[in-house]
């Protein structure tokens, strides 16, 4: 649909989006004044259910995680344990208040945001969808969001809790409190607090109007003349209730500033203590003040620079340079504003990090079959996959296989950014905007520069493939076919450094809150699936048919009765049937 040209279409046409879009909001308002009791009290409850009752279990194992690690000395351990206490009754705080506002809020915008959604046009029966969606497809995402909280809680602590009990100094040299820095580091943090906050909360509201009215001028402009993120008939809706919800959006944005002054503050008793120096901490206090109104111009695209000073807070001036300007100047972590929307126009492929996940799962499965096909992985892998124990190769060594094709793929494409397998290329430009994922994206970039230095030639891919497979299992590595290594010592390192680095970010990505629960719904779906056109396929074969090779061995070692009883719930969940609904075929 063409955007409206001249002064009275242009009118016109926004009389005409009035009513439309005033009632899609009340219809929406309606809908979540009644489903955001329901809502806010299943996740509540849900949420609070399991803070409770891994509270126990949570205080013992983080008790025993730091006494068994080597990462701290013994008198950092006895303070550290003196407090958790004091750090668990402040979790069982934060996370039922928590749980409480995240219910208002999911509870009352889902049905909203899902009655503008309805209106799609790819949408058939509008009417009956303006109703519908947004009751029973948020009901069911309370429980998703209370699923993934629970595996945010018990897998991925006790992943943390297992990376440092492992961990050890890197020098040689374990932590340990320096008591003569102490009083010095919490007068410096004090100092940090009185200074920032208030400060940068000046700041925040200095700069709020400007957020605002700039916001509301382009998205405006947006909406009445069919531009930017609004050209398309479906996010005509849309414009309206950004335009109502942006001064909230600005209120949010000045009081994150508010709470992230505290923790910018308090970091100079860090400094203190780093450097051995209250002088580089009432340094850092004014440096503070200098890197939030930068990192402010950045995100509002006003001029550049700061009217506060900058003074040198560490030993080394390269490192604190590079610090600060990581911080503020990096692309990575700039937040675009709403005014920096014209690239939306352009056409390019916006990538999401459910696509990515999914595409990640749909690699493991295909993957997966071919190892299991090849011996690679075992039956007692799979079994250990399901269990409580794990299993490493499953978990952590197949996900890290298929990221390590996608980075040689890139590789011998010579691209910049990360190649998939159906030739998409993550960049810079379609990567997610949020900056959560660029603390896995940037770090796989780094390591693709490095495999491309070594110029690997096929026997060393191959090889480094099943080092990270088989996770550097020695034994494993012994009976399995994975072909001769490298006979010079030094590139025998490299290619182990760089399995390990492999494998210890395939471990971060893991640790994502949605990563077990798509990964789990996916095998078991495509299990059930599989398994059932194997036994039709051997019904109608009646046996005299040799079993052909697109009948899955990873599906059929996967399938047993623990996944059966899981089938119903994977199949209703809406984040993946995208991904159910599509056939498997090995090449």
């Amino acid at each position: 649909m063409e955007p409206p040209k001249g002064f009275l279409a242009t009118l016109w046409n926004f009389i005409c989006f009035l009513p439309y879009f005033i009632g899609l909001l009340l219809l929406g308002t309606i809908k979540g004044i009644i489903f955001c009791p329901l809502i806010c009290l299943i996740m509540t409850v849900g949420n609070s259910c399991i803070i409770l009752g891994l509270l126990p279990f949570h205080g013992y194992w983080t008790y025993y995680s730091i006494v068994r690690t080597k990462l701290f000395g013994p008198f950092l351990k006895i303070i550290i344990c003196i407090f958790i206490p004091v750090v668990l009754i402040l979790w069982v705080e934060v996370g039922i208040v928590g749980s409480i506002i995240g219910g208002i809020l999911y509870g009352f915008l889902s049905p909203i945001f899902a009655t503008f959604d309805a209106v799609g046009e790819e949408k058939t029966n509008v009417f009956i969808h303006c109703f519908y969606d947004g009751t029973w497809s948020t009901i069911k995402g309370s429980f998703t969001i209370i699923r993934d909280f629970k595996d945010v809680c018990f897998h991925s602590y006790i992943s943390f809790m297992e990376d440092l009990q492992q961990k050890g100094p890197s020098n040689g040299n374990y932590y340990e409190i320096r008591f003569l820095y102490l009083l010095p580091a919490l007068i410096a943090a004090v100092l940090g607090f009185m200074v920032d906050f208030p400060v940068i909360s000046l700041i925040a509201l200095y700069k709020s109007p400007y957020m605002l009215f700039k916001g509301w001028h382009r998205l405006f402009h947006d909406l009445i003349g069919r531009e930017g993120p609004f050209l398309e008939t479906i996010c005509v809706p849309f414009a309206g209730l950004a335009i109502l919800l942006w001064p909230l959006a600005v209120v949010g944005a000045v009081l994150g500033s508010m709470v992230s002054s505290i923790f910018l503050g308090a970091y100079a008793g860090v400094i203190v203590y780093q450097e051995s120096s209250f002088w580089f901490g009432l340094c850092y206090i004014v440096a503070s003040l200098s890197i939030y109104d930068e990192y402010s111009n950045d995100v509002l695209d006003m001029p550049e620079g700061s009217c506060f000073a900058r003074p040198q807070y560490r030993r080394n001036q390269k490192e604190s340079l590079s610090n600060t300007s990581s911080f503020s100047k990096s692309e990575s972590f700039k937040t675009r504003p709403p005014a920096r929307v014209d690239s939306l126009t352009n056409k390019r492929i916006d990538l999401k990090p459910l696509e990515l996940l999914e595409g990640l799962f749909r690699e493991c499965h295909r993957h997966g079959d071919q190892m299991v096909f090849e011996g690679l992985i075992t039956p007692k892998d799979i079994a250990d996959a399901k269990s409580r124990k794990g299993s490493q190769v499953v978990s952590i060594g197949l996900p890290a296989y298929c990221l390590l094709q996608a980075l040689l793929r890139s590789v011998k494409a010579n691209k910049s950014g990360i190649l998939l397998s159906d030739n998409t290329e993550i960049t810079a430009t379609n990567r997610p905007k949020d900056t959560f994922f660029d603390w896995f994206l940037n770090p796989f970039l780094v390591l693709k520069d490095q495999i491309k230095a070594e110029n690997l030639s096929e026997e060393e891919e191959d090889y480094l493939g099943k080092l990270v497979l088989l996770c550097g299992d020695p034994a494993r590595l012994k009976i399995s076919n994975i072909g001769s290594p490298p006979e010079s010592e030094l590139k025998r390192a490299e290619l182990d450094g760089i399995a390990r680095r492999l494998q210890g970010l395939t471990k971060s990505v893991s640790r994502y809150p949605t990563f077990r629960r798509h990964f789990g719904n996916l095998v078991n779906t495509l299990s059930e699936d599989l398994l059932k056109k194997n036994h039709d396929s051997s019904r109608s074969s009646n046996g005299a048919k040799p079993v052909q090779r697109s009948k899955s061995a990873f599906a059929r070692i996967f399938s047993n009765e623990s996944f059966k009883r899981n089938a119903s719930h994977s199949i209703s969940d809406q984040e993946s049937q995208s991904v159910i609904g599509r056939d498997i075929t090995i090449e």
